[in-house]
C-alpha cells in the first residue's frame, strides 16, 4: 500500500454518488449526510434502514450502477458486491473521481478513517484499510487523552491566532506562544479551576463525541 496523504474534505453542498443499499451502505449514508453532502444512493434493492429516513438531500435511485452515475460527482462511496466495487473503481479512475470503496482496499483510492470529533477539534486515524480494529482501538485511546477543557484550549488558541495575525508573529514563534498561553491557564487560582471544570464536566455529561467507526469497515 503506498503511503496515504491524510486529507480533510468539504462536502457540504457538494454531489456524493453512494452505491449500494444495505447496511453498510446505511452507516456511510448517515456519515455523509452528517457533514451536509448531497447524497444519490444507487442500487437494485435498497434496505429500509435507508428508504424509510428520507432526506431532502438524498436522492434514491432503485437500480444498477452504471458509469454514468458519477460523471458530477465529488467522490463516490462503493459499499456494494466486490465486482460491483470494481465496476464502480473503474469508472472513477477513468473520470479521475476519488472512491471510497468500504472494506475492499483493492478497489479504494481514498479511504475513511477513525474520527475523533469534540469542541471544534477533529483528529483523524487510518492504518489505510488494513486493520480497521486497531484504528478504533487508537481512536479510543486517543479520545481518552484529550483534555476535559479542550474547548478552552479552542477558545484560547483562536484568540492568541488573532493576537499573532495582527502582530505579524513569525510562524515559528507561534507554538511556543501557544504553549505558554494554554500553560497560564492552569497557573490561575486551583479553586476557580476546579469549579470551572467540575460545570464544564457537567454541561457535556450527557454528550458523545461524534466517533466514526473504525475506517471501512461497519461493525
Amino acid at each position: 500500500m503506498a503511503d496515504l496523504l491524510p486529507l480533510f474534505l468539504n462536502l457540504s453542498g457538494r454531489s456524493v454518488a453512494l452505491v449500494g443499499g444495505g447496511r453498510v451502505a446505511a452507516g456511510k449514508l448517515r456519515q455523509l449526510v452528517a457533514v451536509g453532502a448531497h447524497v444519490r444512493v444507487i442500487a437494485p434493492e435498497i434496505s429500509s434502514a435507508i428508504s424509510s429516513g428520507r432526506h431532502p438531500h438524498v436522492d434514491l435511485v432503485q437500480r444498477a450502477f452504471v458509469p454514468a452515475d458519477i460523471d458530477d460527482v465529488w467522490l463516490v462511496v462503493a459499499a456494494a458486491t466486490p465486482d460491483v466495487n470494481a465496476a464502480v473503481a473503474a469508472a472513477a479512475e477513468s473520470r479521475r473521481v476519488f472512491v471510497n470503496a468500504v472494506d475492499d482496499p483493492a478497489n479504494a483510492s481514498a479511504f475513511l478513517s477513525g474520527t475523533v470529533r469534540r469542541d471544534g477539534v477533529t483528529i483523524a486515524i487510518s492504518t489505510s484499510g488494513d486493520a480497521p480494529a486497531l484504528t478504533a482501538l487508537v481512536r479510543e485511546a486517543v479520545e481518552a487523552l484529550l483534555p476535559d477543557d479542550l474547548d478552552a484550549w479552542m477558545e484560547i488558541a483562536r484568540t492568541t491566532r488573532l493576537d499573532w495575525r495582527r502582530e505579524n508573529v513569525p510562524m515559528e514563534e507561534r507554538k511556543p506562544r501557544l504553549l505558554r498561553a494554554l500553560n497560564a491557564r492552569y497557573e490561575r487560582d486551583p479553586k476557580t479551576l476546579e469549579r470551572e471544570a467540575s460545570a464544564e464536566r457537567s454541561a457535556s455529561a450527557n454528550c458523545v463525541p461524534w466517533l466514526n467507526a473504525p475506517e471501512d469497515s461497519w461493525p
